[in-house]
């Protein structure tokens, strides 16, 4: 199994931060992805006809989720707001990706509500890790092969619904992306789960627990 990513207490500096400075260039990339998000909602749910515009957006949003961090090491700009600020971002294209594309059935709710509890099960995870005194923890190498193949697969499924020419192409190899992503993304919570229970176990006699 591959070695897990230690997580960081409160107050303890995550690996390779190097700044504490918030406006740096890979944060304002960050924001103006996460500006994205209600735009590309937008297009999509607030017009008829605007299929190609919100497609042409998710697909810059979604599949340059590596531009901030690859920018922060060129640049030695990585910082305590991007290391949280970036996955927050891919998660939020996520969880509004599949908002908008379950209302407009582009993916069906199993799709969706499979996504949607692997969120809740990390979250609780994220609960536990705080009420033991720890941070979220770095994000595993699998849980960002996961975010990567969804966020390229989500514009690709859109343009099944918006391309007739390029729709049998697209269906499938969004869809191969798809589901990938969402069994790479599982993979990864359980991950978090297994680093979770090892944290919660060793501290434990710290406590004063059985």
């Amino acid at each position: 199994m591959a070695r897990l990513p230690a997580p960081w207490a409160p107050g303890q500096p995550l690996e390779g931060i190097f700044t504490e400075r918030v406006i740096t260039v890979p944060n304002a990339i960050s924001f103006v992805r996460l500006i994205g998000v209600p735009v590309f909602l937008w297009l999509l749910l607030g017009f008829d006809d605007q299929q190609v515009a919100a497609l042409i957006v998710l697909a810059i949003g979604g599949t340059t989720d590596w531009v901030d961090g690859w920018v922060a090491r060129r640049l030695g700009q990585v910082s305590r707001l991007g290391e949280l600020l970036d996955p927050f971002v891919d998660r939020l294209y996520i969880v509004a990706t599949l908002v908008a594309f379950t209302l407009t059935a582009v993916v069906p709710w199993q799709f969706t509500a499979a996504l949607v509890a692997r969120e809740a099960v990390l979250g609780v995870c994220l609960l536990i890790l705080r009420a033991h005194g720890y941070g979220p923890p770095p994000v595993h190498y699998v849980g960002k092969t996961a975010t990567f193949m969804l966020l390229a697969a989500f514009p690709v499924l859109l343009l099944s619904k918006a391309s007739e020419a390029a729709g049998p192409f697209a269906h499938a190899f969004g869809w191969a992306c798809a589901i990938w992503g969402l069994v790479l993304y599982w993979i990864a919570a359980f991950f978090y789960i297994y680093q979770v229970s090892l944290l919660v176990r060793a501290t434990r006699p710290a406590n004063g627990t059985a």
